[in-house]
């Protein structure tokens, strides 16, 4: 084909389109495995793969400058998330110095038993995983005193550690604060708040279900082995250093409250920063200006003498999100080049335009997510290459932008950490010492969590519309707020549902 120039430009083919992604999984392959730790991050690997995706471009008819513009523009769609995630670092900090997330911790572990360990432990994982808005801080503080206290009760460490997982990863889909569901909602162009509520949808049930499952497992527990004294030296460490009167929970409220009355990002991590820093100055540790800047940009200096409880209070600062950051700008700057090269095209392209159902469209979006995180070996790949590839069949089959946002995160968010070669599977397994492969057939909400989508979406339920509507899992279609989204794109996927709905195609909102 050629562009306005008279510039001949062609698709790339099968073996240019696989040579970036094969080339990035040597990278990742070699980094997490064979670097004996010397460098063990993502980062490189993204550079090296957007370097020879760029190079793949120039050589199928592109100009540097027009490969430039693609990933750019990729870039420009998660600005406001990368935003948020700024903010979201200082939150932490006041959180941790106001002693909002210590009492957490503190009360939650109160509840533990033998027999209710399992359930108290992942629900007490996922309400510290929306506190933080980060499931690997939720494994990385009270995931790995669970995982010590299970090692007392005899259990298997990847029961365990799939108990943790999925706590952790519950909070983080229902925060407002967290990386990947910025980055869902701002690359799919809709509300924040409107992406929150459709992954309630899927991650809810299957939080239930998981929450069965592991008091079932729990009955089974003897205590004989139960040894009480981490969860007891945790909470004596807490209480030695922190005023843990139940007043100083309320800054966690205040984000849920946040939540249900879908307060702007931004605005309400701000408004939470400032009552996070207030509780901090009255309830705990009174702190010069100078001091409290130093804490929210670095993060917080607290040791207690517990080894659990001293690197659980290690998160936090707007500085140590910037490794997050970086790694978000270059996934995405990879998925943009992918897409702007004819990449994705070629590989998905024809697979795109077999799809004519909402159930099937799920099916190979979540496919897709899947394979980035397997073959990109990155959960920001798994949101961030699918989500411009079938955007506008979403809109096609008037369906709601959070629709896709949801999807986007069901399976790329949370089988990202099935992976051991991904940076989520190697964290987790670094954290918790339990390879993925082992725990994640125990992480309930992670497994169950695309099979229930797409099941309920072949069923004709759980589905959001373009106008708002809502299709509950009882196949009753409601009016329901509308979910923000692209001008452009909803008046093509209004138009869509209204044919749709002409040709018996969609349901009719009932009265």
């Amino acid at each position: 084909m050629k562009n306005e120039g008279q510039k001949t430009v062609r698709l790339p083919s099968m073996f240019e389109a696989l040579l970036p992604i094969l080339i990035m999984v040597a990278l990742m392959v070699y980094v997490f495995k064979f670097s004996d730790e010397a460098y063990n991050a993502a980062h490189m690997p993204l550079i090296v793969g957007t370097s020879v995706t760029v190079a793949i471009g120039i050589l199928c008819g592109h100009s540097f400058d027009e490969m430039m513009e693609g990933i750019v523009e990729r870039i420009t769609a998660t600005l406001d998330a990368i935003l948020i995630l700024l903010t979201v670092g200082l939150l932490v900090s006041s959180f941790m110095i106001s002693g909002s997330i210590p009492a957490l911790i503190y009360y939650g572990l109160q509840f533990l038993s033998p027999q209710t360990f399992l359930p108290i432990g992942c629900i007490l994982c996922a309400v510290v995983g929306a506190a933080c808005g980060s499931s690997w801080t939720a494994t990385a503080t009270v995931g790995i005193a669970f995982m010590t206290i299970g090692q007392g009760l005899g259990m298997s460490p990847a029961l365990t550690a799939g108990m943790v997982i999925s706590g952790a990863y519950v909070g983080d889909k229902f925060s407002p604060l967290s990386d990947t569901t910025n980055l869902a909602a701002g690359i799919s162009g809709t509300g924040l708040f409107d992406h929150v509520a459709a992954m309630v949808s899927t991650t809810g049930p299957t939080f239930l279900i998981a929450i069965i499952l592991y008091a079932i497992l729990g009955m089974n527990i003897s205590g004989a082995g139960y040894d009480a004294s981490i969860a007891d030296g945790i909470r004596e460490a807490i209480a030695a250093n922190f005023n843990v009167n139940p007043l100083v929970l309320l800054p966690i409220v205040l984000i849920v409250l946040i939540m249900v009355f879908r307060i702007p990002g931004l605005l309400g991590v701000l408004a939470s920063v400032l009552v996070g820093i207030i509780f901090a100055q009255i309830f705990q540790e009174t702190r010069s200006l100078a001091d409290i800047f130093s804490i929210l940009h670095y993060g917080p200096e607290i040791e207690t003498g517990n080894e659990f409880l001293d690197k659980a209070l290690a998160k936090g600062g707007m500085d140590n999100q910037m490794w997050t950051i970086n790694l978000i700008l270059l996934a995405v700057s990879f998925g943009g080049a992918l897409e702007k090269c004819g990449i994705v095209e070629r590989l998905f392209g024809e697979l795109k335009n077999k799809i004519n159902s909402v159930s099937g469209l799920l099916l190979t979006t979540m496919l897709t997510s899947i394979f980035c995180d397997a073959a990109m070996c990155d959960q920001f790949l798994g949101i961030g290459v699918p989500a411009p590839l079938y955007e506008d069949k979403f809109d096609e089959l008037g369906l709601a932008r959070n629709m896709m946002s949801r999807t986007l995160e069901d399976a790329g968010t949370l089988w990202a950490v099935m992976f051991p070669w991904t940076a989520c599977g190697a964290y987790q397994h670094a954290t918790l010492g339990v390879n993925p492969f082992l725990f994640f057939p125990f992480a309930f909400v992670n497994l169950l969590n695309p099979i229930y989508a797409y099941i309920t979406a072949a069923l004709g339920r759980n589905i959001f519309w373009a106008d708002g509507s809502y299709t509950n899992l009882f196949g009753k279609t409601t009016m329901k707020k509308q979910a923000k989204a692209p001008e452009e794109a909803r008046e093509i996927a209004m138009a869509a549902l209204e044919k749709r709905r002409a040709e018996g195609k969609a349901p009719r909102v009932e009265a």
